[in-house]
């Protein structure tokens, strides 16, 4: 037999943000509390409104599942005294257990016999232990902020203020803050009313008849579909930020799509700046035409019906026209600021006390972005656009719109800096140096752009990690993870031919020249390599096999666009199966004598005394130089066909030859070819790695 379950929390309106993660916990809560209570069903369904949290769970057992359960007692000669009797021990283990030593059985464990007792615990009905299950359920919840309310100590995300808990028809008796469950919900806030739950299957649609849209998904498509349909009927392109949606779809229960108009002289302000205050102040989604350029349209969501639109599009417009009046008058006043007296402003405004001023910061990355550029090559042209791109990069810092809205810093520095005459290369990398901002964003296109970026995002890790700043576990408040991946990304999509240590050692070497550093040397430098080598994990992880991954890291990845072309084709040659696992298994047989060879000891050609050997080291010199150079040129996949040319000879070699000889210069001069060989294929991976 069984029954639906429905558990709803009434709640005053919770933060958007933090909904999805709370509907989702509950859910994984409460199929976690019904397995370990060993009540069986067919499913958890959870759906959130700003004011509630619920689940149905169907087809609920009405009784736990019973269980046996055998138990490991003491050992047998503990268990029984000298007589044959049972001794206190064994006694006592009964008791516990419910059980009479006539039911002990005797089983062997690891040479030792031990006494067992079958304990059988017949299950409880549901109904009886479901009002705890469900308070250790809402107790356990964990919200970023939580919320005491009245003389209560109990916390939660916000206040509860009435619950339905019913198992069948059945109210559950539970209480909690005060609140007493029931089988009565609560509709809309202004169109709906109290309404009755009977039972858990009419939960969606009672709170539909209440204009509740439980469902969150359904809630999700009846945006998007109005939205969709005001596109084509207008012919515009409605632009649609997935986490703009996400919000919008928290912050309603009845949703209902309307469209505004603002006046088209504000459409002279730059387009990002109108819809970053639609969208950040207002929850407004932007209206584009066919090229893409913003129209004097907005469009919002009505927590509601469609009854008097009109009036709540007059209201938005109203409030969204204040916002863009603020917003010109920003622009305006912004460009009275002349870049000289911008950065001088820099200079008061503290970066971290242990790091100086913003000003600080700039002067750091203006250096390290010009010793980057020497390394890369650059020519003089673009080393000049590189280094006023590094020393304007944060002007835009102090304006009035960027402090209003910090997410377009780089973008106002763009517009700003062309309107103050930087060349177009100048004014496009200050924007570029911020990217990518986040996973999957673009990648700085120009030189100035993409060196900048790198200085700048060096400069905050050294910076970091210099005065102990490291990110632990889920800690990371410097984003260094991102900034470290971001380094990472722009080295592989401009194929960049310099290495991460030298990044380091520039930014380090210009810090400790500019500042006293709590860590530095060898610690410092050991850390950031491995910082960053899980980022380089992470990015191979995306593409090819942990094994692979392993294996490539372990041959180093201080040359990113190198390990990463090692990576896709020791990725490829696995996929040959046998084949390419007889040449693995060759290599790593080489290398685990190799580790037997003495450092000292040169490979003598004269000491070679059978052909296999002779063969072997021929082979090998052979494609030695052109392997090198493959590794040079990072052409990966014609590194490892010449590594895999070794196949034949090496095998030829284990077939005739005893390398472990007993003389003493023979078997030196042998391990020291094998690991000649070995520190060649060691460039390219640690093939023991690989798992078959």
């Amino acid at each position: 037999m069984s029954k639906d379950l429905l558990f709803e929390i009434g709640l005053e309106e919770i933060p958007a943000r933090f909904i999805r993660a709370a509907m989702e916990q509950l859910q994984d809560r409460t199929a976690k509390w019904l397995e370990a209570s060993r009540i069986t069903h067919s499913g958890v369904t959870a759906y959130a409104t700003p004011r509630r949290l619920a689940v149905v769970v169907k087809d609920v057992a009405e009784k736990q599942e019973d269980v046996s359960e055998e138990v490991k007692g003491p050992a047998r000669k503990i268990a029984l005294d000298a007589s044959g009797e049972w001794s206190k021990a064994a006694l006592g283990f009964a008791r516990s257990q419910g059980v009479t030593p006539e039911q002990f059985t005797f089983k062997e464990l690891a040479g030792v016999e031990y006494i067992y007792a079958t304990r059988n615990s017949a299950g409880v009905e549901t109904a009886s232990i479901l009002a705890e299950g469900l308070h250790g359920i809402v107790s356990s919840m964990t919200f970023p902020k939580n919320m005491r309310w009245g003389a209560y100590d109990f916390k939660f995300v916000r206040p509860i203020r009435w619950m339905v808990a019913l198992f069948g028809t059945e109210v559950v008796e539970l209480e909690i803050t005060g609140v007493k469950a029931g089988n009565v919900s609560r509709g809309h806030r202004f169109l709906g009313e109290e309404t009755v739950i009977a039972q858990p299957s009419e939960y969606i649609e009672n709170l539909r008849g209440q204009h509740v849209i439980v469902d969150v998904k359904e809630r999700e498509q009846l945006i998007l579909d109005q939205i969709n349909k005001l596109a084509e009927e207008k012919n515009w392109t409605i632009a649609i930020k997935e986490d703009l949606l996400e919000e919008v779809l928290f912050l309603v229960e009845t949703p209902t799509v309307l469209f505004g108009t603002f006046d088209p002289s504000f459409l002279n302000i730059p387009q990002d700046v109108l819809i970053t205050s639609m969208r950040e102040h207002q929850r407004y989604f932007p209206v584009l035409d066919a090229a893409g350029k913003l129209l004097p349209f907005f469009v919002t969501v009505r927590n509601g019906n469609a009854v008097s639109l009109d009036v709540i599009a007059k209201g938005n417009e109203k409030v969204l026209r204040a916002r863009l009046s603020d917003a010109k008058f920003f622009y305006q006043e912004d460009q009275k600021l002349q870049i000289s007296d911008a950065l001088a402003k820099l200079e008061n405004i503290v970066y971290h006390e242990e790091l100086g001023s913003i000003a600080d910061k700039v002067r750091r990355i203006r250096k390290t972005a010009d010793v980057l550029a020497g390394k890369l090559g650059l020519p003089e042209s673009t080393i000049s656009e590189v280094t006023r791109t590094a020393e304007i990069c944060k002007f835009d810092l102090v304006t009035q719109m960027v402090y209003e809205f910090p997410e377009l810093q780089g973008t106002m520095g763009e517009d700003y800096a062309r309107k103050a005459g930087e060349s177009t290369t100048v004014a496009r990398a200050i924007f570029e140096h911020y990217q990518p901002r986040f996973a999957g964003d673009e990648m700085p296109s120009s030189a100035a752009g993409y060196v900048v970026s790198i200085a700048d995002k060096i400069d905050t890790i050294v910076g970091c990690f210099s005065i102990g700043i490291i990110p632990t576990g889920s800690q990371d408040p410097y984003a260094l993870r991102r900034q470290a991946a971001g380094i990472v990304q722009i080295i592989l999509e401009h194929k960049l031919p310099i290495g991460l240590e030298e990044i380091f050692e520039t930014a380090i070497q210009i810090h400790e020249n500019s500042r006293n550093t709590k860590h530095s040397g060898a610690e410092l430098r050991n850390n950031l390599y491995e910082f960053f080598g899980l980022r380089v994990k992470r990015l191979l992880s995306d593409n090819v096999s942990y094994d692979v991954v392993d294996a490539v890291i372990g041959a180093g990845y201080d040359d990113v666009v190198a390990v990463v072309a090692r990576s896709l084709a020791l990725s490829a040659a696995v996929q040959s199966k046998e084949d390419f696992k007889i040449i693995v298994d060759s290599l790593n047989r080489v290398s685990n004598l190799a580790a037997k060879a003495s450092e000292d000891v040169s490979i003598d050609p004269a000491l070679f005394t059978d052909e296999a050997e002779v063969k072997l080291y021929e082979t090998w010199q052979s494609l030695h130089a052109p392997y090198q150079e493959a590794l040079s040129a990072k052409n990966a996949e014609e590194a490892l066909r010449l590594l895999s040319g070794l196949k034949d000879s090496v095998t030829g070699f284990f077939d005739k030859v005893m390398v472990m000889a007993e003389d003493e210069k023979v078997r030196a001069n042998r391990l020291a070819l094998l690991a000649g060989i070995n520190s060649d294929t060691k460039a390219f991976a640690d093939f023991s790695k690989l798992v078959w």
